[in-house]
């Protein structure tokens, strides 16, 4: 039996294959759904020696099958955003304590000791509905931060400016994580406020340096500050490529880079960006890169695919997830994400759905 310690404790490439496969082989005994999907392929687990040999389901299975692989009893549902009438994700899970120590030593492992931060929150879409797991993962952190400064924001822009911009001036290490959107209304919302106080500023001339100094305050210049974006925009505004959104969210905040997260519903865990959009996994999640013509053999490295993502945090779920997301994949293992399919770029996939 795998264990999370077996998961958590992986440190080379030898030790996570290992454990992968021995992952594989738990899931097919004991997920219903999984395992007629890899009979569909034929497959034959003892027969499955690597990676590449194992099947991985489509993330559209999370819409339409209960995903499981034990008999315990659902803890929680973590659910997707979607539409109004749209069929969403449910991503079933039997302990939660696996998804918090994931989490949790996936920060660790990218930050450092998550006291050293105040965290501020600015995900409206997600705080707006019930069943994210990124909510609960973020209002985790904002609680092991032990900083009464840490907290979410919703629509209170001005609020959260002041409270950046106090933070920031003394010294405070910063996270704001953000929905795409939401970052960029909090840009237009500032700017909107410096353009107002410029416009004051030419009536009352006559306060000379006082009022030269109140108008540097409201520049972002931020020093201490990591501003991290996940999500997209929600169908709040137009789809940008990542060089150009990068480049008006560090405008905006004044930062050299801007740091993301690639997290989903169907995973229990993330992988980070700490800038120009190249993402790492932690020790127990690795990224596959299969053929967008044949979903069941993979490209080189350099070349754009689809994703699949093995999180071996998905031990009572399924590790092994197909996802809609288009990337690349270097080989120091790092990643790219590129765009989503669209329903016309999925060619050769019947095995796709079942």
């Amino acid at each position: 039996m795998i264990t999370a310690s077996d998961i958590f404790t992986i440190s080379n490439h030898k030790q996570f294959e290992k454990i992968a496969l021995k992952v594989f082989r738990f899931q097919y005994e004991n997920n219903l759904v999984y395992r007629e999907f890899c009979d569909l392929l034929k497959t034959d687990p003892q027969k499955v020696k690597s990676l590449y040999q194992i099947p991985f389901l489509p993330i559209q299975f999370f819409k339409s099958h209960n995903v499981v692989s034990n008999n315990d009893p659902i803890q929680t549902t973590f659910t997707s955003s979607g539409t109004t009438g749209s069929i969403t994700s449910r991503h079933l899970v039997t302990d939660v304590s696996i998804y918090e120590e994931s989490y949790r030593k996936g920060f660790s492992q990218f930050y450092g000791n998550i006291e050293d931060y105040v965290v501020l929150a600015l995900l409206p879409s997600y705080l707006e509905r019930e069943g994210s797991s990124l909510i609960h993962m973020v209002d985790d952190l904002i609680q092991l931060t032990n900083n009464s400064d840490s907290g979410f924001y919703l629509n209170n822009h001005e609020e959260l400016i002041e409270k950046l911009t106090e933070l920031d001036e003394a010294g405070q290490n910063v996270i704001l994580i953000g929905v795409t959107y939401a970052l960029l209304d909090l840009i237009e919302t500032f700017n909107n406020r410096s353009s107002s106080f410029e416009e004051n500023k030419k009536v009352l001339d006559n306060l000379g340096q006082k009022t030269k100094n109140l108008s540097k305050k409201r520049t972002f210049q931020l020093q201490h500050t990591i501003i991290m974006e996940t999500g997209g925009m929600k169908g709040k505004r137009k789809e940008m490529i990542r060089e150009e959104l990068h480049e008006q969210l560090c405008n905006g905040f004044g930062v050299t880079a801007i740091h993301s997260e690639y997290g989903m519903t169907e995973l229990l865990s993330q992988a980070y960006s700490l800038g120009n959009g190249v993402f790492e996994c932690p020790s127990w999640m690795q990224i596959l890169i299969r053929d967008t013509e044949d979903a069941l053999t993979y490209v080189t490295e350099g070349k754009t695919g689809g994703i699949n993502v093995i999180d071996l945090a998905n031990i009572n779920s399924c590790s092994f997830i197909a996802t809609q997301d288009l990337g690349k994949k270097y080989p120091n293992t790092t990643f790219e994400v590129l765009g989503r399919f669209d329903n016309s770029d999925i060619r050769g996939c019947n095995l796709m759905v079942v």
